[in-house]
């Protein structure tokens, strides 16, 4: 039977090859990978609302509030057993872990990759773990787009454009937004702007939201009508919004930070759970607009209803104040990431993009109320329209997604109306964070690491390399000791190469090295071959490459500051081999031509 398949699809390649094109190929697999992707969104959304109708809705509901403390400990555990047993293996659950299959693993993902978040995802949100199913949803589409890739033969430029147009079917599914996720995918991604990818692209992203409104009918996540208009002297508001959004996407990112290294410090599964699972409870117990993604909440601010997701605080404090409630509302801003942040370090699988949008919306509401009631300014602003453009300022300071923000709010308000507060906050905020921070939430790790891709093509081009595949070790090693006889009849007569590295005979390690330019002088008198020795006539080399922690932008630069035309290479203190200049740009070209797909 698999060989009957293999056939088959043999087949249809052939087939394949002599009626269609590469191009209109890759435009029919970007619809059916927005299809997938659509589909994964449905099957997330559907399983998490259902469980979290369950609980939420019928338990604590008609119980015992106690419920918001045993169920995110509950769901935590249940995802520990279903990947410790079940998939038995690590679930990739983010858009962080897509962009480093796109930077290191030239786009591949491992299968189980491909229902490993829909198993988990649901009961962590589900059972109250306080992230969102936006990442899951991207992850789950871009294991299916990059194994459909690898089943049908596609290239890296090629798997890597249908992994960002996962992306524009997920989260054009989930929003209804389809420009924006379109933008999502090349922002985040750092995909060429060019006809050649928007195409596949928009397409991707039209058919991941047909496949949204055939399950969901009308239905949207963020159900808004901007009705509030903007006046010209409501600028400086905005500006000062662009600046709360700024800083609090710094507090955002370092929090986020923090926690994640205090729980890599824990070995222990086990004990990660525990202390994460508890953590989690805690805050959800005592705060329990903390549960799950928090879209509710964020619905009921825009509609200038904050008291309903704040009358099951536990201290049941008066809401007819206004000051109470701008404290909650500010409690909410500072909790939600150590929440999400538990969550992750817990084990739990989700995505921090329904927490930007929380932390957003709450952080708009309260600067607004602040503004509407310090008696400073009698005309006020528009609370529903700051909780609507805080959204787009932390998503632009958090995400590093600027252009995200402004199209995805501008997109669900139905309009264009809220088009220059968008601009003006979310310019504020990614100028702020940038300035503090380097890289975005979703690329930190790889930022620091150097291997993250960007817009700029020269270091996509050098990050996707593999500093290996250019390393030459066919060279003949000297010791110090050997004289020059030994040399010309050990190594110069015998080698291809005119670079001899000297290493010491015992630990391997690089003493120097020796050009035949060097040995030229004095090779052809034999009265010297007695007395010079190795260690006289060797010299530093300009520059050593270090295999553990030299990256290709670091190779690179190296040359060019040294002008060197072969460089040697350490592993672990030991001599390894050489890179040469020659090899190294001849297959930067060759990568140069493949990510292009030219």
């Amino acid at each position: 039977m698999p060989k009957q398949k293999r056939n088959l699809l043999t087949r249809f390649l052939i087939w394949r090859i002599k009626y269609i094109s590469q191009t209109q190929f890759v435009y029919l697999i970007a619809i059916v990978v927005g299809f997938l992707s659509g589909v994964g969104a449905v099957i997330l959304k559907n399983l998490t609302h259902f469980i979290q109708h369950m609980l939420e809705g019928n338990l604590i509901q008609y119980y015992h509030t106690a419920f918001y403390f045993v169920f995110p400990i509950l769901g935590l555990t249940l995802v520990y057993f279903i990947i410790k047993y079940v998939i038995r293996k690590k679930v990739s659950h983010g858009i962080p872990s897509t962009l480093f299959a796109i930077s290191k693993k030239k786009g591949f993902i491992k299968r189980y990759q491909m229902f490993g978040s829909i198993l988990t995802a649901p009961i962590t949100v589900g059972f109250g773990g306080s992230v969102g199913l936006e990442g899951p949803t991207v992850a789950t589409g871009a294991a299916l787009s990059s194994n459909l890739s690898r089943v049908l033969h596609l290239n890296q430029a090629n798997r890597t454009l249908l992994i960002g147009c996962a992306a524009a079917g997920a989260m054009a599914s989930i929003f209804k937004a389809p420009i924006a996720a379109l933008i999502f995918a090349i922002e985040v991604f750092s995909l060429d702007l060019t006809l050649i990818s928007m195409l596949p692209l928009l397409l991707a992203s039209i058919s991941g939201i047909l496949t949204s409104y055939f399950f969901f009918g009308n239905d949207i996540l963020l159900p808004f009508k901007n009705t509030d208009a903007f006046y010209l002297s409501d600028v400086p508001f905005y500006m000062i919004l662009g600046l709360a959004a700024g800083f609090t996407s710094v507090y955002f990112t370092k929090v986020y930070a923090y926690f994640q290294m205090i729980f890599e410090k824990i070995n222990s599964p086990a004990k990660r759970l525990l202390a994460g699972g508890v953590g989690l409870g805690i805050l959800v117990y005592f705060i329990p607009p903390l549960y799950g993604e928090g879209f509710d909440v964020i619905n009921n601010l825009v509609k200038g209803n904050p008291e309903i997701a704040l009358q099951n605080n536990i201290f049941n404090l008066d809401l007819t104040s206004i000051w109470v409630v701008i404290a909650l509302l500010a409690g909410l801003v500072f909790f939600k990431i150590i929440a999400s942040a538990l969550t992750f370090g817990a084990g739990g699988v989700g995505g921090i993009f329904a927490p930007v949008l929380f932390m957003g919306s709450i952080m708009g509401n309260v600067v607004a109320k602040i503004l509407n009631n310090c008696g400073l300014f009698p005309n006020g602003v528009s609370e529903s329209n700051f909780t609507l453009v805080g959204m787009t300022g932390l998503m632009a300071g958090v995400l590093y997604a600027p252009l995200t923000a402004i199209f995805l709010i501008a997109e669900v308000t139905g309009g264009y109306e809220l088009f220059i507060p968008l601009m003006i906050t979310a310019a504020i905020s990614f100028s702020i964070t940038k300035y503090f921070i380097p890289h975005s939430v979703y690329a930190m790790e790889l930022g620091r690491k150097g291997e993250l891709i960007t817009h700029d093509k020269d270091h996509a081009v050098l990050t996707l390399m593999d500093i290996r595949s250019v390393i030459e070790r066919d060279f003949i090693s000297i010791y110090p000791q050997m004289n020059l006889g030994e040399i010309v009849h050990q190594a110069v007569v015998k080698s291809k190469r005119n670079l001899f590295p000297v290493l010491d005979k015992d630990t391997n390690a690089l003493e120097g090295i020796i050009l035949l330019d060097d040995l030229r002088p004095v090779m052809f008198d034999q009265n010297l071959y007695e007395e010079l020795k190795a260690k006289e006539l060797m010299h530093s080399p300009p520059n050593i490459i270090n295999l553990e922690e030299d990256k290709m932008t670091d190779v690179m630069k190296k040359f060019q500051d040294t002008g060197a035309w072969n460089l040697p290479v350490i592993s672990h203190g030991r001599y390894y081999g050489f890179v040469s200049k020659s090899k190294l740009l001849t297959a930067y070209r060759r990568k140069l031509i493949d990510f292009s797909g030219k």
